[in-house]
């Protein structure tokens, strides 16, 4: 074990650490700067020295050694959507353990004046790459402008068609998975709450509905579109709940979801059950989802798996090497929202 020396009250250098482990100042600057020629026994006696004494590396003399800033930048939105606020602190936590300072910038709205001011902010900090926590084609939009200037952008649920670098849950299988299990429940009247069409888990979630009912040979009714607030469901809901040839409802997300169970309770019509009972099922699983009435069936997000691979997409795009898989699978959770359809007196 190495031993600190005691009453030390100075900030550490590295000198200090190359004291302590009895090595070179130059062993000490090949661990700081994550070079691989080290024995083994060597790096640990220098991250011991540098545990104990607390020492943290002159990031700015670091960057002019390696020429790199250490430094990403996330941006995200203040909107304080679950989804999107676990990736963000996911994209945190796995940056710097991957020994990454990360800045963050959180905008008011996504409109492509802020996002382009966001980019330029984080560039003239000298950030390594960007993970932009946004889908919509105006992010989508930024994002591809900027591959000409070398700093790789990676877009959250982005559409790998329009952006090179992109990490999500596969919408299209997860909206597939919904609309299938009221598809098998029996049901074949199915309205679709979809998202924002300017928003691409918008337009996945609402093709996935489109699927999995052409799949079982049923016409897709006219979709509904909300804006992702539960405000919006309960709107919405309420015309749904007029039409009572309706016995199912895929909400693109879980917030849009619990309004609508509102709506539908308010006008009489049951979840699931009852001779005008209708069986909804949300996106995303949000931690509420479980504890609302009736507990909602839902397709889950493990939005913690997005934000650890975002991380990883672009540390491999920074390192030119082979990206890992681009999406994350989805899971359908089913609770008591849902059930077979009732037969209705004529």
């Amino acid at each position: 074990m190495i031993e600190a020396a005691a009453g030390a009250r100075r900030v550490p250098v590295m000198a200090d650490v190359a004291r302590l482990a009895g090595v070179s100042h130059q062993t000490v600057s090949r661990v700081v700067n994550g070079q691989d020629n080290l024995r083994p026994a060597t790096r640990a006696k220098v991250e011991e020295a540098i545990r104990q004494l607390g020492y943290r590396p002159n990031t700015a003399a670091r960057a002019l050694v390696t020429r790199r800033s250490a430094t990403i930048g996330v941006i995200g939105s203040k909107s304080g959507y679950w989804g999107p606020s676990t990736v963000h602190r996911t994209i945190q936590a796995a940056g710097r353990e991957a020994g990454y300072f990360v800045s963050s910038v959180n905008l008011q709205s996504l409109t492509r004046e802020e996002l382009v001011d966001a980019v330029e902010h984080l560039r003239n900090q000298g950030v390594e790459g960007i993970v932009l926590i946004s889908a919509t084609d105006e992010a989508l939009e930024v994002a591809r402008a900027q591959e000409q200037w070398g700093v790789p952008v990676v877009v959250v649920e982005g559409d790998p068609a329009r952006t090179h670098w992109t990490v999500g849950v596969d919408q299209v299988a997860g909206a597939e998975a919904g609309t299938r299990h009221l598809v098998e429940l029996g049901h074949s009247d199915i309205v679709h709450l979809a998202g924002p069409q300017e928003w691409t888990e918008g337009r996945a979630r609402l093709q996935g509905w489109r699927n999995a009912m052409y799949a079982a040979g049923l016409r897709p009714s006219e979709h509904v579109t909300g804006d992702w607030s539960a405000a919006s469901g309960f709107e919405l809901g309420r015309r749904i709940a007029e039409r009572e040839d309706v016995t199912a409802v895929f909400a693109a997300n879980d917030q849009m979801a619990l309004g609508l169970l509102r709506a539908l309770s308010e006008a009489g019509r049951g979840v699931p059950g009852g001779e005008r009972g209708v069986s909804v099922v949300g996106f995303d699983d949000i931690p509420e989802a479980a504890y609302l009435i009736p507990p909602l069936t839902t397709v889950r997000q493990d939005f913690e798996a997005v934000g650890r691979r975002a991380i990883e997409i672009l540390r491999a795009a920074l390192a030119g090497t082979p990206e890992p898989a681009r999406l994350v699978e989805p899971e359908l959770v089913v609770r008591a929202s849902t059930a077979p359809p009732v037969e209705r007196n004529p």
